[in-house]
């Protein structure tokens, strides 16, 4: 089982940069999308070989957004975690299937000036980590997508000048510290120990070519599918967004 997960940073804006190429190499299972930034209706998505397609959009439109497309037909679908001040905002599809819950998440970001680090730090990282542990009471949980921390000094170019920037606060690596701590496993570290590997780069100071660049893309595991996880990787070469998208494949 091969699955996907992009923050494509706008679905409509990554169809015209080679999207279905990108589906046509790749293959995967299930396709995990971030910041589709649209609703479904203005989409003219082709992915017929997709027969199941979830969406979850913001109510302000053009803004974050997520979707799956998978081949395969879950038992169940939930959008949002059932909580009114953070389900407005599209961030969060779970699907069901007969030995795990997959699901993909677009995490808030704290803003410049940390605007809204508290709301990131002290509800949402508490709370969707809760939603969790609770789908995980029932099953085995496999959630991906745009985490929107570097949780260690390698998993950003420059640690040091970024401490108290959004995506490297204290406050935001405690959060998946706590995903860790609660037996979670970040599968990307599972194969890959060392530093230099990123998957956002922001567009300015050409810093892809230069690979400066953040890791905030992840999948995540419950600790009793460890024996099921075959690879973990980032498809650093694929353009079309700032992020990269990162992939899993587990024996299913």
């Amino acid at each position: 089982m091969k699955i996907i997960s992009w923050n494509v940073n706008g679905i409509r804006a990554v169809i015209k940069k080679g999207f279905y190429d990108f589906i046509d190499e790749y293959k995967p299972d299930i396709l995990c999308l971030q910041e589709t930034k649209a609703q479904p209706e203005q989409v003219d998505i082709k992915l017929n070989q997709y027969p199941y397609q979830f969406w979850n959009s913001a109510e302000k439109k053009g803004y974050s957004g997520t979707a799956i497309f998978s081949k395969k037909e879950p038992l169940s679908v939930k959008n949002n975690i059932g909580i009114d001040k953070h389900d407005n905002e599209g961030r969060v599809i779970a699907v069901e299937f007969e030995d795990y819950f997959l699901v993909t998440v677009y995490t808030p970001n704290s803003k410049r000036e940390l605007l809204r680090l508290d709301y990131r730090a002290q509800e949402w990282d508490v709370d969707f980590l809760k939603y969790l542990k609770k789908l995980e009471e029932k099953k085995p949980v496999i959630f991906c997508g745009d985490l929107n921390v570097a949780h260690k000094e390698i998993d950003l170019k420059n640690p040091k000048t970024n401490k108290r920037n959004a995506g490297f606060t204290d406050e935001e690596r405690l959060g998946f510290d706590n995903y860790i701590d609660s037996g979670f496993i970040d599968t990307f570290r599972e194969f890959e120990k060392g530093q230099g590997h990123y998957t956002w780069w922001s567009y300015m100071f050409n810093s892809r070519a230069k690979n400066v660049g953040w890791r905030i893309d992840y999948f995540c595991i419950s600790q009793i599918l460890r024996p099921k996880l075959a690879k973990s990787y980032i498809l650093k070469d694929v353009m079309g967004s700032d992020h990269a998208p990162v992939v899993l494949e587990i024996n299913d």
